[in-house]
């Protein structure tokens, strides 16, 4: 299902091309099909929903990009002549319907893993965001506080964690913020506040996100330190290199990452 709760079903038309020309699809098969089984181009045509002058421009077109002909007409006899095959276009259209059912069955193959290709297909659109936001996290939201201004939003991410994020009721409204839409979240490395022996602390910060410091580059003045967390993903915040000596992080480090909600920038896919 696509995010709006629709299924998605794939569809595939198959085509035979000879030098870059169309030699015939299921369309023009069909009417070979129905030649050889009726022994009759206009009662062909008119099985196969075509008139009797298309039916005989599309068999023509085939013949000429055979290089021989599929059909031939019979003259005489006591039906007074009629259509039918010939022996290269039984060929034809026999290999093209078992073509045809392996096309089907790879279609219906793919169409049974609709639902995780609607997903990948949605995250690659997601690598193609471009943001100066150096964290993004993408999820479904969970819950929606209303207030007289601002909202709060909560969004619930893959990993489990919580992003809790205030916006103005315009911007809710805009974006068409309510419990179960997909959304992400940004929040610039520079809103990330580092705490470490927090254990007991009360906070009025609303993200406070636990894990391990997983890497730190030291710069000039200041350090970027990257927090991966326990459930997946991983938050980066900017500091002081004189915060980073005071807290003593390192790699492997317990660290909390905290950033108001007031901090995060709420968007959905296009």
């Amino acid at each position: 299902m696509d995010e709006d709760g629709k299924n998605i079903a794939l569809q595939g038309k198959l085509w035979m091309s000879i030098g870059g020309e169309n030699l015939g699809g299921t369309n023009r098969v069909e009417l070979l099909a129905r030649i050889g089984q009726l022994g009759s181009i206009t009662q062909a045509a008119k099985a196969a929903g075509l008139s009797y002058k298309a039916a005989w421009d599309a068999i023509d077109t085939m013949n000429n990009l055979a290089g021989e002909p599929l059909v031939e007409r019979l003259t005489g006899g006591k039906g007074g002549g009629g259509t039918r095959l010939t022996p290269r276009g039984r060929q034809l259209v026999a290999n093209f319907q078992m073509i045809e059912q392996v096309h089907n069955d790879f279609i219906e193959r793919l169409n049974r893993q609709a639902g995780s290709l609607a997903d990948d297909l949605a995250l690659l659109g997601r690598f193609k965001m471009k943001t100066s936001a150096r964290n993004q996290f993408f999820g479904t939201v969970s819950r929606v506080r209303q207030g007289a201004v601002n909202d709060e939003i909560e969004l619930e991410t893959p990993g489990g964690q919580a992003i809790v994020a205030i916006v103005t009721r315009e911007s809710a409204e805009n974006l068409g913020l309510a419990v179960g839409r997909q959304a992400f979240a940004l929040v610039k490395a520079s809103s990330v506040i580092v705490m470490t022996d927090g254990e007991g602390a009360r906070l009025s910060t609303r993200n406070q996100l636990r894990g391990r410091v997983a890497r730190l580059m030291r710069g000039a003045v200041n350090s970027e330190v990257v927090i991966e967390l326990p459930a997946g993903g991983s938050v980066a915040a900017t500091i002081t290199n004189e915060s980073l000596d005071v807290l003593g992080l390192a790699e492997g480090v317990e660290a909390t990452a905290l950033f108001k909600a007031s901090s995060v920038i709420l968007g959905v896919p296009a």
